[in-house]
């Protein structure tokens, strides 16, 4: 569908691609994410929503871990220095291109000196901007994440800054295609979160459990991509505390306030809270789409069950069809 012009078969000029206007307040390249690297200490990083990175890749014929940037909040502009095909997806950032309106989920055709615009978000936090055939970033430890704290991934291991360069091949489309509304997903600032019984639950009595299931939590003010605080009802295990050890993505620490903390991508690899369990990885996406005061719930589920849900997700992310749009 899409095809590189003869005249950039070959690598691009390189710092040729798109240049960074305005960042936002934290604008990161992303690709599906750094595994096997824990034994070196380094975290997964990789787009918090999955499913519209997913999209936007998708939208612009790309393979799904193709290097995209991840956009939070909003407030981010480009200014394409080549001819490329772009896709934007995820929260309801407003896109305009030189100033239009244009529509999320939809892949299009710019031109070289053409202003791609997103503005702050009306709801949702993190959206995905796709260029057909990906950014053309050098790999760390076999991934493009991006991991502040740690330095890695990305441009030089940071967020985006103006005037930084995100290099791509020019591309142009004969075909560009959107995705409906009705498959669109549908954000929220109240969620449910499904979440699979810790080896620790024992560290917490019925009461306690019982307790957290029914309880309603909130959004602090503390969340990024390392975790989200919660506040709510206190919950009390019978330790303070653990050996330090492997924690996995979607943990659910309870720290000794007794305020939940769920565990993202940019997480540390080793934690000594206890855990409750871990929110299945179609959750957590959901979870890193709310900002503060964003309401939350648990939802205590089997691992025969989690693993049904994400095979019926990806199957229905495969026979989705996109419409062809000119």
């Amino acid at each position: 569908m899409i095809s590189q012009s003869k005249a950039s078969s070959r690598r691009p000029a390189i710092n040729l691609g798109f240049i960074v206007k305005r960042p936002g307040m934290l604008s990161l390249v992303q690709d599906e994410g750094r595994y096997g690297a824990f034994n070196v200490g380094l975290t997964n990083g990789g787009p918090i929503d999955k499913l519209a990175f997913h999209w936007a890749n998708r939208l612009c014929n790309n393979a799904l871990n193709v290097s995209a940037v991840e956009v939070s909040v909003g407030g981010f502009a480009i200014i394409a220095q080549v001819d490329a095909v772009i896709a934007v997806t995820g929260a309801d950032m407003p896109l305009t291109i030189n100033g239009q309106v244009k529509t999320l989920w939809r892949s299009y055709q710019v031109k070289a000196g053409d202003l791609i615009e997103l503005g702050f978000t009306n709801l949702g936090m993190r959206s995905y901007l796709a260029v057909a055939g990906g950014f053309n970033i050098t790999p760390s430890f076999g991934s493009t994440a991006t991991v502040c704290r740690e330095g890695i991934g990305g441009l030089k291991g940071k967020k985006l800054a103006a005037n930084d360069i995100l290099p791509c091949l020019t591309t142009k489309s004969s075909q560009l295609v959107s995705l409906s509304i009705e498959d669109q997903p549908k954000y929220s600032q109240e969620v449910l979160l499904r979440i699979i019984p810790s080896y620790q639950q024992h560290h917490f009595c019925v009461e306690q459990q019982k307790l957290f299931f029914s309880s309603e939590y909130s959004v602090s003010k503390s969340f990024d991509r390392m975790g989200y605080r919660l506040e709510g009802q206190k919950i009390v295990s019978d330790i303070n505390g653990i050996l330090s050890e492997g924690i996995c993505h979607g943990a659910v620490q309870i720290p000794s306030d007794g305020q939940p903390i769920v565990l993202m991508n940019d997480r540390q690899t080793i934690g000594g809270y206890p855990k409750i369990g871990a929110v299945i990885s179609l959750d957590t996406a959901k979870l890193g789409q709310l900002s503060q005061g964003g309401k939350v719930r648990f939802a205590s589920i089997t691992m025969e069950k989690a693993r049904e849900l994400i095979l019926e997700d990806l199957s229905l992310f495969e026979q989705t069809q996109v419409s062809v749009c000119n």
